[in-house]
């Protein structure tokens, strides 16, 4: 493709004000339309685009804005119940489409995304963000690169604020997000796969609802969102994996840490700070031979979003894909099997016992 990209956003509030930053600080990535069936998140995102807005054309639906032959490319960031309805009518129009996390909200409606991705001619990416933090990349990069040996554990810790305030409080409840497993954690079991290059195969959470939203009623319901939880999961190459997250933790310097032990070595990753610790094994009482870096990340793409970084290095790979310059990196397929483990995790959380992730159908 040749010349610029035109993207159509579903779905303008707080996540796709960040697509429109980003895309604002893509090169040849031009926005000419968007969706959302309401008012209120149309106008958050006309202010965002500023001057870019003349010219854009305001769609209620995803259906008017795949049918208008404005774009060329769809980023769909609309609430996570709604996705296969949004995506419904996207595909079969030739277009490209970027899907925010998670994938869908039920295995089910993910298995049926993944039939319609892998039947267009066209690229569909699952986002997920946390992949192209840069100090993340480098992380993962050295671990594959054999820089600890033979990798045997990994660990994701996430200490983190609770969950912010949506359009009519949607995030509040399991049946509109998956469940917390599935909304905020398919990032990191989508982490652990990469990472270790292997699936799943038993999942097993300890979580619950504890501290957030407890004195919260809407419409005379109450929240029921998990907002701390211990996961292990374990691989079918051998590698355990465990993610621990607190949404009650705001005051933590780095939000996320990960850490991998191989045979050879342990690796971990600070984020915001961006430090890479390196720590060799020395044996007993031996002098530890520790080594630390820091990783850059530009300060445009720092300051056009809150992922530190991610979404604009996301985005330029993504715009190399429509162009037909670069390969999807995240497939729909990808994104099924962090919801899938979501799903695990979260039926484990409230059953209080081991998911196979055969009982699921993987």
């Amino acid at each position: 493709m040749e010349g610029q990209v035109r993207y159509g956003l579903v779905g303008t509030g707080m996540m796709g004000v960040e697509h429109l930053n980003n895309l604002a600080i893509t090169p040849d990535a031009v926005v000419t339309a968007i969706a959302d069936p309401t008012e209120r998140s149309l106008g958050w995102a006309k202010k965002a685009l500023g001057d870019r807005a003349e010219g854009v054309q305001a769609f209620g639906s995803s259906a008017e804005l795949a049918k208008s032959g404005l774009v060329d490319a769809v980023i769909v960031a609309s609430p996570n119940y709604t996705h296969r309805d949004v995506l419904t009518p996207l595909f079969g129009e030739g277009l490209a489409i970027l899907c925010e996390k998670p994938l869908a909200t039920t295995i089910p409606d993910a298995r049926w995304v993944v039939e319609q991705a892998e039947a267009s001619a066209r690229p569909f990416w699952t986002a997920m963000e946390y992949r192209y933090m840069p100090p993340a990349a480098e992380f993962i990069a050295q671990v594959h690169n054999g820089r600890i040996g033979a990798l045997k554990m990994l660990s994701i810790r996430e200490h983190r604020f609770p969950f912010l305030e949506k359009v009519a409080d949607w995030n509040r409840f399991s049946a509109n997000t998956g469940g917390t497993m599935v909304e905020k954690c398919c990032h990191f079991f989508d982490l652990m796969r990469l990472i270790t290059q292997s699936e799943a195969v038993r999942v097993y959470c300890s979580g619950a609802m504890d501290v957030n939203h407890l004195d919260e009623s809407y419409d005379g319901r109450t929240p029921d969102i998990i907002d701390n939880s211990f996961t292990t999961v374990d691989f079918a190459n051998g590698v355990r994996a465990m993610l621990d997250l607190s949404m009650f933790a705001d005051g933590a310097t780095n939000q996320e840490e990960i850490t991998a032990v191989g045979d050879k070595a342990r690796l971990d990753v600070l984020i915001p700070d961006g430090e890479i610790v390196y720590s060799p094994r020395v044996g007993f009482m031996n002098p530890k031979q520790v080594e630390r870096s820091t990783v850059h990340v530009d300060e445009t793409a720092l300051n056009a979003g809150s992922h530190h970084g991610s979404t604009f290095y996301e985005h330029q790979r993504f715009n190399a894909a429509v162009r037909g310059e670069g390969a999807v990196e995240v497939s729909a397929r990808d994104g099924l099997m962090a919801v899938a483990i979501g799903t695990a995790a979260e039926i484990s959380a409230r059953e209080h016992r081991v998911v196979e992730m055969s009982e699921l159908g993987f």
